[in-house]
């Protein structure tokens, strides 16, 4: 009796996952997150803007210089959302991008931008699942993932994904909320991200919940060296990090070799 109990036990913890600091059963997470980025969609930049308060550009393009973007290659851009790197990656001179998201509002947003600023011939928008990517094996250059791997219910299948699709010498890179490696800067970085980002959510995009969740979703996201093993234990190779503005955000990097 006692070992059926333990059995079922077990099996309801693998069932579960984080949603913020809520637990959740692993299927209702992703309608969960498709209703914060469907109400968060129509003022996500401006959002970005304020929560990091603007510092995110920054980040970005220091992501989008570790591309290397080059005419012969292809990017893969999950959870890519409004468009920012790939519009940075043809910007720079790379080839074909491939914007994607799984969430048709974010995607709507990034298509409007995409016409806005004239790519049209080397961007190509679908709705993908990042934990099931709709290309063949070896087939990309450059797969990224930015502020989107958090909200993924089973991040190693992404990060298995993005190898699969990747050609042998092709690069994988992560940008992403991270751990705070400056302890005295902790309690100002936890009122701003607790107290002021969903008033300033309620105030911009009347919807505190919404930030509150995104607020929390960083919390529980992987630390650096955590990220960097499960990157290793997905195949990739040659995996590093580097910290941003104190490990607020990290951009990990690893190949398929």
């Amino acid at each position: 009796m006692n070992n059926n109990s333990n059995h079922s036990s077990f099996e309801a913890e693998d069932q579960v996952t984080d949603f913020g600091f809520r637990k959740v059963d692993q299927k209702e997470k992703p309608s969960m997150v498709k209703a914060v980025f469907d109400s968060v969609a129509p003022k996500y930049d401006i959002m970005n803007d304020l929560m990091s308060l603007g510092i995110h550009r920054v980040w970005k393009q220091i992501f989008i210089q570790e591309l290397a973007p080059r005419p012969n290659l292809t990017l893969l851009d999950l959870a890519g959302g409004t468009g920012d790197i790939s519009f940075g990656w043809l910007k720079r001179g790379g080839g074909t991008a491939y914007l994607t998201d799984i969430n048709y509002s974010m995607l709507s947003v990034g298509q409007g931008r995409a016409l806005n600023r004239g790519y049209v011939d080397n961007i190509r928008l679908f709705c993908v699942d990042g934990e099931n990517i709709c290309l063949p094996d070896r087939s990309v250059d450059r797969v990224t993932i930015s502020f989107g791997l958090r909200n993924c219910t089973h991040k190693e299948n992404v990060l298995a994904e993005a190898r699969r699709v990747l050609k042998p010498g092709g690069r994988f890179l992560c940008l992403e909320f991270s751990k705070l490696i400056i302890p005295m800067l902790r309690p100002l970085y936890d009122a701003w991200s607790f107290q002021a980002l969903p008033r300033i959510g309620q105030i911009i995009a009347k919807d505190s919940e919404s930030y509150q969740y995104l607020a929390e979703s960083i919390r529980t996201f992987p630390d650096q060296e955590t990220l960097k093993s499960m990157m290793e234990n997905a195949g990739l190779e040659r995996v590093t990090y580097q910290n941003l503005s104190g490990g607020i955000a990290a951009i990990h990097s690893g190949w398929r070799i």
